[in-house]
Formats: structure tokens, C-alpha cells, sequence
């Protein structure tokens, strides 16, 4: 991981409340100071009432890369998808104990309540039934050390204007991911990579555990209904930070895979680029770490390798939470990040629309200008090497 990317390890909340709110090497603050509010997420802007399952998926083929002992390689895995009516009853952001776990792993217990953040209000029903029709796929995966859940709002939003989309969770690779039976299991990789094993170790393994998650979303004796809604014909990826290393790697290592995003991520994996033919990908991040000026990204070396339809967007003053729930969240509490300029909410809106833009042009054939070149409406938004 870059540099910006080790700091993930701090954890989603850490960074959630950075600056704002501190932890005790920041010097504490007293728990009074974040009140207990509702918080919810950006309603999304599709036509389609969003429906939400929970798939606990397990790999009896692999074994485990960082508890060999493990039975399988175990993925946790959020389904948003369209659905057939609304006023259901709420999907949960998260748990209550992921939650704590969260927050106790980087001593915030006390600082904002585990219930605020569990109880996010999402605008997904859970367990509804979903609406007719044969729809892309587009798989997710969070940071390092990160839940799935950081990136619920673009699965929602993606889900409303007609996909289903697919959050994973890696086992032992998040601080806070319960799994059945109200397993929490400890981020093994949070104390190995940069130790004894590379970064390259998790993007391959990401991708493994990517081809999987299609394996059994396209197979009816495994998800039913929900494999009934997808085209196998049109599967895209999208990541965050390593995850969108792992978009990459998978679309390399998967020929399924048609299109994909990397929100923000170092590449890690050498001659990645290579393998993907005339797919189309894309790669959105802060102009700070991977603009062309920085010789430390590899964005540059990669984007070179790209043969087919290919953009490299960077957005002035972001950070490297900011295509993620997590700045959306803060501001809500009142706790922005004073080392990034761009707000949660314009963070989210650029992520929306680009993301959202790409995969209809490219899993759907929905012409999208807003991927032409600069955009008055997104002034932000910088793209590099046409």
C-alpha cells in the first residue's frame, strides 16, 4: 500500500473522526463532545426501490491465506439489487458488535457510541423480494482493514438505477466483520502485511476471492432469485483503496469481468495493466497522491498498459476516504476532516456520478459526456493523458 494507504490501518472510524476528534496518540476527547445522532446516507437517485441480502459464502476449495487452519475461505457478502416494492424494513449499516469492535480496535469505545454507527440509516429493504428483469453485476471491495460497509451508499446507488451489486468482505482483513454465529474474526492481515508477506499477496488473494463471489452469484443451486436477476454477460468491479487493486487483478485473472474502477488505490501487483486486452477501466483519486506529478503512484506506469477505453481522473483537495461513506458520515456528526478540503458531500456526489457514468456506458450502452473531459458541473474532476 502507499503511504496514504497504511494509514487506513488506523481503521475506517479512525479516519472517520480524524482530526475532529481524537484518539489518544492525537491527545483524547471527551466523549461528550460527540453527541449521539442519527445518521443516515445519501438517498439514492435511481427509479428502483432497493432490496438487501446477506450471503455468508464459503470456499471449501481454498484454503485460508493468512488461518491456513480455517475451514474454507470465508467471504462475507452484501447484495443490493432492485426490488420489487419500497417501504420495507431497513437493511442495517452494520452491527452493533462491528461496531465496537471498530472502535475498540484503535481505542475510540466511549467516543462516539458503537449504536450511532451501527444504526446508519440505509435506503435498502432487507430481504425483499426483487424486480423482474436480467441486470449487470458489479462486485465491490472496501480498503485494507476496512468493512464492506464503508461503501454501502454507491452499492445502494448503483442498485437503484438497476444493478446488483455485490460488497465483499474478506475474512481477516477487516478489523470489524461478524461473521455467523456472531464471529468477529481478528484482522490476521493487519499484523502481517508490510511484515511478512507483501500487498501484492492481498490483491491476488482479493481477486481470487472476486471470482468466487461470481461463481456463486451466477449459479441458481446457490442464490436462486438472485441469480436469476443477473447477466452473466456484463460483470464489472469497482474497489477502494486495495480493492481497487483487486478490481484490476481480478479483471486480469477473470475474462467475465467486463469493466472496472480503482477508487484511490496503489496497484502493487507488478505489470499490473497487463492481461486485460481492450477492457475498459477507469481510475478516480486525489489529485495530491496520484495526480501525474507524484512519481511515488504507479497510476502512471499502469495506465500505460491499458489498450482499451481508459480514463484517469484525479479530484482536487480529496482524501483518500472521500469516495467512501465515511466523510458523508463525519460531517453528520460534525467531525470533518480539516486536513481535506472537499466536503463529504461533494466527495460523494463526484464518486455517484463518475462511477455511475462508467458502468452505464459500459455494462448498460448508455452514452455518458460527463466522461468526455472537463466538466463545468464537476470542476473538481481532472483528467489526465487523453
Amino acid at each position: 500500500m502507499t503511504g496514504r494507504s497504511r494509514t487506513s490501518r488506523r481503521t475506517v472510524l479512525t479516519a472517520l473522526l480524524a482530526g475532529a476528534v481524537s484518539v489518544p496518540l492525537l491527545g483524547a476527547a471527551p466523549a461528550s463532545s460527540v453527541p449521539a445522532t442519527a445518521l443516515e446516507l445519501p438517498r439514492p437517485t435511481g427509479p428502483h426501490p432497493v432490496g438487501h441480502r446477506t450471503l455468508h459464502l464459503v470456499d471449501p476449495r481454498r484454503s485460508d491465506p493468512w488461518v491456513p487452519a480455517a475451514r474454507g475461505r470465508e467471504l462475507m457478502v452484501s447484495v443490493s439489487y432492485p426490488a420489487r416494492s419500497s417501504g420495507g424494513r431497513p437493511a442495517a449499516y452494520m452491527t452493533e458488535s462491528e461496531a465496537q469492535r471498530l472502535l475498540e480496535a484503535k481505542g475510540l469505545a466511549g467516543v462516539v457510541p458503537a449504536a450511532t454507527v451501527a444504526g446508519t440509516r440505509t435506503h435498502a429493504q432487507a430481504g425483499a423480494p426483487p424486480a423482474p428483469g436480467r441486470l449487470p453485476l458489479v462486485l465491490l471491495s472496501p480498503g485494507f482493514s476496512m468493512p464492506r460497509t464503508t461503501l454501502t451508499a454507491l452499492a445502494e446507488e448503483l442498485a437503484a438505477r438497476g444493478y446488483v451489486v455485490a460488497a465483499v468482505d474478506h475474512a481477516y482483513e477487516s478489523v470489524g466483520t461478524e461473521f455467523p454465529g456472531g464471529r468477529v474474526p481478528p484482522c490476521v492481515a493487519c499484523d502481517r502485511v508490510g511484515v511478512d508477506v507483501d500487498e501484492a499477496t492481498v490483491v491476488r488473494g482479493r481477486a481470487a476471492d472476486l471470482s468466487f463471489v461470481i461463481d456463486e452469484l451466477t449459479d441458481r443451486r446457490s442464490t436462486g432469485a438472485l441469480a436469476r436477476l443477473i447477466d452473466p454477460g456484463r460483470i464489472g468491479v469497482a474497489g477502494h483503496s486495495i480493492g481497487g487493486a483487486a478490481a484490476l487483478a481480478t479483471m486480469a485473472a477473470d475474462r467475465r469481468v467486463r469493466a472496472g474502477v480503482n477508487l484511490d488505490g496503489g496497484f502493487f501487483v507488478p505489470d499490473a495493466g497487463h492481461g486485460i486486452g481492450g477492457r475498459p477501466f477507469m481510475m478516480v483519486g486525489a489529485e495530491a497522491v496520484h495526480g501525474p506529478g507524484n512519481t511515488a503512484s504507479d497510476w502512471a506506469e499502469t495506465y500505460d498498459r491499458l489498450h482499451g477505453w481508459k480514463r484517469w481522473l484525479t479530484v482536487s483537495g480529496a482524501g483518500h476516504f472521500s469516495f467512501t461513506d465515511i466523510p458523508w458520515l463525519a460531517e453528520q456528526l460534525g467531525l470533518p476532516d480539516p486536513e481535506v478540503p472537499l466536503s463529504g458531500e461533494r466527495g460523494w456526489y463526484i464518486t455517484r456520478d463518475y462511477v455511475g457514468a462508467f458502468f452505464d456506458l459500459h455494462l448498460r450502452g448508455i452514452s455518458q459526456p460527463l466522461l468526455h473531459g472537463p466538466a463545468s458541473s464537476h470542476p473538481e474532476v481532472h483528467f489526465h493523458r487523453p
